[in-house]
């Protein structure tokens, strides 16, 4: 996976048209990173987030020229003479610029493993909770095997919160699409987007694995970064202000805790999401 360079541009048909230098003789100056007229696929200038045919230009012999945005004059993605570990730092720093540079100018198809290692990660941190709060010294095989269908039903259930949190999301942002009937919501690319930036959960299983008296901080901070990655990729993905993507994740994290309190009634979940840190001892 690129993000940076010319490894992670999106393939596009090279078109061709003449300039003249030197001694006057002709050379054939290769588009590179284009699209087709019919094509779909559209570049995004990072600075302003408007559309864009190219990212830069190969003038063959090792000669690249990154196209100016006709509408800020700046250039559409500087990043790609950025190596792919500053990209990734911006993106920790929630910079719109390195968001825009991942979600329009790079192909990265790794979402759904993401997010599966994300959840996977996040079970493990409920099925943890569970078994520090009820040990049994017992070395039945019986137990053994209810411990794994635990970490099972943990996992379920954090799917299930998951799908609460982006529906309340969609969900508002649908409702409010009359208001902004001008503009296409494409929620493919904000599911994508959503997935993408929700990495930070990775962090939960060095938070437990390196347990201190400082872990529940760490868990904290932890969502709220998660939560700052989501608020940041919303507003990058939709080109939307910060009041309606404040109260897209507000909406999201209202059917979740609708769905974490079922859950509670029903004595399924055990260190849930939005309840995670309430009871913990650890």
């Amino acid at each position: 996976m690129g993000i940076g360079g010319r490894n992670g541009l999106r393939p596009g048909k090279g078109n061709t048209e003449g300039e003249t230098a030197g001694k006057g003789k002709t050379d054939e100056v290769t588009m590179t990173s284009t699209t087709d007229a019919s094509a779909s696929c559209q570049y995004r200038c990072i600075e302003c987030n408007q559309e864009a045919k190219e990212l830069y230009r190969d003038y063959k012999h090792g000669v690249l020229k990154i196209s100016i945005c006709k509408s800020c004059q700046k250039p559409v993605d500087k990043y790609i003479e950025y190596d792919p570990v500053i990209i990734l730092r911006n993106a920790i720093l929630c910079k719109a610029q390195a968001y825009r540079r991942i979600l329009f100018n790079t192909k990265i198809n790794m979402h759904g493993k993401l997010c599966v290692f994300c959840l996977l990660c996040e079970a493990y941190l409920r099925w943890w909770q569970l078994q520090d709060s009820s040990r049994s010294t017992d070395p039945d095989d019986f137990i053994r095997y209810a411990k794994e269908w635990d970490f099972y039903r943990m996992f379920a259930i954090a799917s299930l919160e998951q799908t609460a949190y982006f529906t309340g999301i969609f969900a508002f942002l649908w409702v409010e699409r009359p208001i902004r009937a001008k503009e296409k919501l494409n929620f493919t690319l904000l599911l994508k987007a959503l997935l993408l930036s929700s990495y930070g959960k990775l962090l939960l299983i060095p938070a437990v694995i390196w347990e201190h008296d400082y872990t529940p901080v760490c868990l904290r901070l932890i969502k709220v970064f998660v939560l700052t990655s989501n608020f940041q990729a919303i507003r990058v993905t939709l080109n939307i202000n910060r009041k309606l993507t404040f109260l897209a994740i507000l909406s999201g994290l209202l059917v979740e805790s609708t769905m974490v309190y079922f859950f509670q009634r029903m004595e399924w979940a055990v260190g849930s999401d939005c309840a995670i840190y309430k009871s913990q001892d650890f």
